[in-house]
Protein backbone atom coordinates (compact mmCIF):
# COMPACT_ATOMS: atom_id res chain seq x y z
CA UNK A 1 0.00 0.00 0.00
CA UNK A 2 1.02 3.66 -0.40
CA UNK A 3 1.45 6.27 2.32
CA UNK A 4 -2.15 7.42 1.72
CA UNK A 5 -3.56 4.08 2.87
CA UNK A 6 -2.12 1.54 5.30
CA UNK A 7 -2.96 -2.18 5.10
CA UNK A 8 -2.51 -4.65 7.95
CA UNK A 9 -3.93 -8.09 8.68
CA UNK A 10 -4.42 -8.93 12.34
CA UNK A 11 -6.66 -11.52 13.97
CA UNK A 12 -8.15 -12.58 10.61
CA UNK A 13 -9.17 -8.96 9.94
CA UNK A 14 -7.79 -6.66 7.24
CA UNK A 15 -7.41 -3.13 8.63
CA UNK A 16 -7.47 -0.40 5.97
CA UNK A 17 -6.37 2.89 7.51
CA UNK A 18 -6.68 6.23 5.73
CA UNK A 19 -3.33 7.90 6.37
CA UNK A 20 -3.70 11.57 5.45
CA UNK A 21 -4.03 13.04 8.92
CA UNK A 22 -2.38 16.32 7.88
CA UNK A 23 -5.17 16.74 5.30
CA UNK A 24 -7.88 15.63 7.72
CA UNK A 25 -7.87 12.27 5.94
CA UNK A 26 -9.31 13.82 2.79
CA UNK A 27 -9.94 11.62 -0.23
CA UNK A 28 -7.25 11.70 -2.91
CA UNK A 29 -7.13 9.77 -6.18
CA UNK A 30 -4.20 7.81 -4.78
CA UNK A 31 -6.22 6.87 -1.71
CA UNK A 32 -9.18 5.78 -3.84
CA UNK A 33 -6.94 3.52 -5.91
CA UNK A 34 -5.17 2.05 -2.88
CA UNK A 35 -8.43 1.44 -1.03
CA UNK A 36 -9.77 -0.46 -4.03
CA UNK A 37 -6.58 -2.52 -4.15
CA UNK A 38 -6.81 -3.16 -0.42
CA UNK A 39 -10.34 -4.51 -0.77
CA UNK A 40 -9.23 -6.80 -3.60
CA UNK A 41 -6.32 -7.98 -1.48
CA UNK A 42 -8.59 -8.74 1.46
CA UNK A 43 -11.08 -10.54 -0.78
CA UNK A 44 -8.34 -12.74 -2.19
CA UNK A 45 -6.86 -13.65 1.19
CA UNK A 46 -8.57 -16.74 2.62
CA UNK A 47 -7.19 -15.97 6.08
CA UNK A 48 -9.11 -12.67 6.15
CA UNK A 49 -12.70 -12.94 7.34
CA UNK A 50 -13.56 -9.28 7.98
CA UNK A 51 -12.46 -5.82 6.87
CA UNK A 52 -12.19 -2.74 9.09
CA UNK A 53 -11.96 0.76 7.59
CA UNK A 54 -10.61 3.48 9.86
CA UNK A 55 -8.32 6.52 9.79
CA UNK A 56 -5.26 7.98 11.48
CA UNK A 57 -5.71 10.44 14.32
CA UNK A 58 -8.91 11.51 16.04
CA UNK A 59 -9.79 14.78 14.30
CA UNK A 60 -11.39 13.33 11.20
CA UNK A 61 -12.39 9.91 9.94
CA UNK A 62 -12.60 11.48 6.48
CA UNK A 63 -13.27 15.07 5.52
CA UNK A 64 -14.42 14.22 2.00
CA UNK A 65 -12.77 14.94 -1.32
CA UNK A 66 -9.50 16.84 -1.50
CA UNK A 67 -11.14 19.26 -3.94
CA UNK A 68 -7.91 20.50 -5.45
CA UNK A 69 -6.97 16.95 -6.44
CA UNK A 70 -10.04 14.73 -6.59
CA UNK A 71 -12.23 17.01 -8.71
CA UNK A 72 -9.43 18.17 -10.98
CA UNK A 73 -9.90 15.19 -13.28
CA UNK A 74 -7.46 13.52 -15.61
CA UNK A 75 -6.70 14.59 -19.14
CA UNK A 76 -9.29 17.35 -19.03
CA UNK A 77 -12.09 15.03 -17.88
CA UNK A 78 -13.72 16.91 -15.00
CA UNK A 79 -15.63 13.82 -13.87
CA UNK A 80 -12.77 11.31 -13.89
CA UNK A 81 -12.17 11.68 -10.16
CA UNK A 82 -15.84 11.39 -9.27
CA UNK A 83 -16.21 8.30 -11.46
CA UNK A 84 -13.32 6.68 -9.61
CA UNK A 85 -15.02 7.48 -6.30
CA UNK A 86 -18.33 6.03 -7.53
CA UNK A 87 -16.54 2.87 -8.68
CA UNK A 88 -14.99 2.53 -5.20
CA UNK A 89 -18.40 2.81 -3.50
CA UNK A 90 -19.69 0.05 -5.80
CA UNK A 91 -16.71 -2.16 -4.97
CA UNK A 92 -17.21 -1.59 -1.25
CA UNK A 93 -20.90 -2.42 -1.41
CA UNK A 94 -20.15 -5.66 -3.30
CA UNK A 95 -17.42 -6.85 -0.94
CA UNK A 96 -18.20 -10.45 -0.01
CA UNK A 97 -16.62 -10.11 3.42
CA UNK A 98 -18.26 -8.11 6.23
CA UNK A 99 -16.99 -4.54 6.46
CA UNK A 100 -16.87 -2.40 9.59
CA UNK A 101 -16.24 1.35 9.77
CA UNK A 102 -14.41 2.51 12.89
CA UNK A 103 -15.34 6.21 12.93
CA UNK A 104 -12.80 7.94 15.15
CA UNK A 105 -13.37 11.53 14.07
CA UNK A 106 -15.55 13.89 12.04
CA UNK A 107 -17.14 12.29 8.98
CA UNK A 108 -18.40 14.49 6.19
CA UNK A 109 -19.06 14.76 2.47
CA UNK A 110 -17.41 11.92 0.54
CA UNK A 111 -16.21 10.43 3.80
CA UNK A 112 -19.84 9.81 4.66
CA UNK A 113 -20.09 7.68 1.53
CA UNK A 114 -17.13 5.53 2.56
CA UNK A 115 -18.69 4.96 5.98
CA UNK A 116 -22.16 4.18 4.61
CA UNK A 117 -20.70 1.71 2.11
CA UNK A 118 -19.57 -0.42 5.07
CA UNK A 119 -21.97 -2.98 6.54
CA UNK A 120 -21.54 -1.82 10.14
CA UNK A 121 -20.43 1.57 11.46
CA UNK A 122 -19.38 2.28 15.04
CA UNK A 123 -18.56 5.87 15.92
CA UNK A 124 -17.34 7.83 18.90
CA UNK A 125 -20.29 9.58 20.50
CA UNK A 126 -18.49 12.95 20.31
CA UNK A 127 -18.09 13.06 16.52
CA UNK A 128 -20.38 14.67 13.96
CA UNK A 129 -21.60 13.87 10.45
CA UNK A 130 -22.66 16.29 7.75
CA UNK A 131 -22.87 16.98 4.02
CA UNK A 132 -21.50 20.51 3.47
CA UNK A 133 -21.43 20.37 -0.34
CA UNK A 134 -24.43 22.71 -0.58
CA UNK A 135 -22.29 25.46 0.97
CA UNK A 136 -19.96 25.51 -2.04
CA UNK A 137 -22.67 25.28 -4.68
CA UNK A 138 -22.68 21.54 -5.33
CA UNK A 139 -24.55 18.53 -3.93
CA UNK A 140 -23.56 15.18 -2.35
CA UNK A 141 -24.62 13.27 -5.45
CA UNK A 142 -22.98 9.83 -5.08
CA UNK A 143 -23.34 9.92 -1.30
CA UNK A 144 -27.07 10.47 -1.85
CA UNK A 145 -27.43 6.98 -3.34
CA UNK A 146 -26.32 5.59 0.01
CA UNK A 147 -28.08 8.12 2.23
CA UNK A 148 -31.51 7.33 0.75
CA UNK A 149 -30.92 3.66 1.56
CA UNK A 150 -30.03 4.30 5.20
CA UNK A 151 -32.09 7.21 6.54
CA UNK A 152 -35.61 8.45 5.91
CA UNK A 153 -36.23 10.86 3.04
CA UNK A 154 -37.06 13.86 5.25
CA UNK A 155 -33.91 13.46 7.36
CA UNK A 156 -31.82 12.94 4.24
CA UNK A 157 -33.18 16.06 2.56
CA UNK A 158 -32.58 18.13 5.67
CA UNK A 159 -28.95 17.00 5.72
CA UNK A 160 -28.24 17.65 2.04
CA UNK A 161 -30.21 20.91 1.75
CA UNK A 162 -28.95 22.59 4.92
CA UNK A 163 -25.55 21.02 5.58
CA UNK A 164 -26.55 20.70 9.25
CA UNK A 165 -24.23 18.72 11.49
CA UNK A 166 -25.66 15.54 12.96
CA UNK A 167 -24.26 14.29 16.26
CA UNK A 168 -23.33 10.63 16.68
CA UNK A 169 -26.28 9.88 19.02
CA UNK A 170 -28.70 11.38 16.48
CA UNK A 171 -26.89 9.56 13.67
CA UNK A 172 -27.57 6.28 15.47
CA UNK A 173 -31.22 7.25 15.99
CA UNK A 174 -31.85 7.95 12.29
CA UNK A 175 -29.93 4.92 11.01
CA UNK A 176 -26.86 6.74 9.72
CA UNK A 177 -24.56 4.62 11.92
CA UNK A 178 -24.94 1.33 13.75
CA UNK A 179 -23.95 2.56 17.19
CA UNK A 180 -22.45 5.56 19.00
CA UNK A 181 -20.03 4.62 21.78
CA UNK A 182 -17.97 6.39 24.41
CA UNK A 183 -14.56 7.41 22.97
CA UNK A 184 -12.69 5.23 25.45
CA UNK A 185 -14.74 2.19 24.43
CA UNK A 186 -14.50 2.53 20.65
CA UNK A 187 -11.66 0.06 20.14
CA UNK A 188 -13.16 -2.45 22.57
CA UNK A 189 -16.56 -2.42 20.89
CA UNK A 190 -15.14 -2.53 17.37
CA UNK A 191 -13.00 -5.47 18.47
CA UNK A 192 -16.04 -7.28 19.86
CA UNK A 193 -17.94 -6.81 16.60
CA UNK A 194 -14.99 -8.04 14.53
CA UNK A 195 -14.50 -11.08 16.76
CA UNK A 196 -18.15 -11.93 16.31
CA UNK A 197 -17.90 -11.63 12.54
CA UNK A 198 -14.79 -13.76 12.10
CA UNK A 199 -16.41 -16.54 14.13
CA UNK A 200 -19.17 -16.93 11.53
CA UNK A 201 -19.11 -18.98 8.33
CA UNK A 202 -17.32 -16.85 5.71
CA UNK A 203 -19.24 -18.57 2.93
CA UNK A 204 -22.56 -18.12 4.72
CA UNK A 205 -21.85 -14.41 5.17
CA UNK A 206 -20.84 -14.02 1.53
CA UNK A 207 -24.01 -15.73 0.26
CA UNK A 208 -26.14 -13.72 2.68
CA UNK A 209 -24.57 -10.36 1.81
CA UNK A 210 -24.96 -10.95 -1.92
CA UNK A 211 -28.57 -12.06 -1.46
CA UNK A 212 -29.54 -9.03 0.61
CA UNK A 213 -27.85 -6.61 -1.79
CA UNK A 214 -29.60 -8.20 -4.76
CA UNK A 215 -33.08 -8.32 -3.21
CA UNK A 216 -32.99 -4.79 -1.77
CA UNK A 217 -34.75 -3.18 -4.74
CA UNK A 218 -36.95 -6.13 -5.71
CA UNK A 219 -40.75 -6.15 -5.32
CA UNK A 220 -41.79 -8.00 -2.15
CA UNK A 221 -43.01 -11.23 -3.78
CA UNK A 222 -39.98 -11.43 -6.06
CA UNK A 223 -37.64 -10.80 -3.12
CA UNK A 224 -39.16 -13.66 -1.12
CA UNK A 225 -38.81 -16.09 -4.02
CA UNK A 226 -35.22 -15.03 -4.61
CA UNK A 227 -34.34 -15.37 -0.91
CA UNK A 228 -35.81 -18.88 -0.80
CA UNK A 229 -33.30 -19.87 -3.44
CA UNK A 230 -30.48 -18.09 -1.60
CA UNK A 231 -31.34 -19.98 1.57
CA UNK A 232 -31.13 -23.22 -0.38
CA UNK A 233 -27.63 -22.31 -1.59
CA UNK A 234 -26.51 -21.46 1.93
CA UNK A 235 -28.01 -24.61 3.44
CA UNK A 236 -26.20 -26.77 0.88
CA UNK A 237 -22.73 -25.67 2.04
CA UNK A 238 -20.44 -27.75 4.25
CA UNK A 239 -20.37 -24.87 6.72
CA UNK A 240 -24.14 -25.05 7.15
CA UNK A 241 -23.94 -28.79 7.84
CA UNK A 242 -21.14 -28.18 10.34
CA UNK A 243 -23.08 -25.36 12.00
CA UNK A 244 -26.18 -27.49 12.49
CA UNK A 245 -24.13 -30.44 13.76
CA UNK A 246 -22.31 -28.18 16.21
CA UNK A 247 -25.65 -26.82 17.45
CA UNK A 248 -26.97 -30.34 18.04
CA UNK A 249 -23.75 -31.40 19.76
CA UNK A 250 -23.58 -28.21 21.86
CA UNK A 251 -20.12 -27.17 20.67
CA UNK A 252 -18.59 -24.31 18.71
CA UNK A 253 -18.67 -24.82 14.93
CA UNK A 254 -15.46 -25.11 12.93
CA UNK A 255 -16.29 -23.17 9.78
CA UNK A 256 -13.95 -23.67 6.83
CA UNK A 257 -15.58 -21.55 4.16
CA UNK A 258 -16.83 -24.51 2.13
Amino acid sequence: MSDDLLYEVKDRTAFLTINREDRRNAISQEMIARLGEGLDRAEGDETVRAVCLTAKGDRAFCSGADLGVTLAGEGGDRLAGTRNYAALLKKMSRCGKPTVARVNGACLAGGLGLMLACDIALAREDVSFWTPEVNVGIFPMMVGALLIRHVGRKKMMEMVLTGRRVTAPEAEQIGLITRAVAPERLDEEVGEVLQGLISKSPLGLRIGKEAFRTMADMPFDEALDYLCGALGRAAATEDAVEGMMAFMEKRKPNFRGR
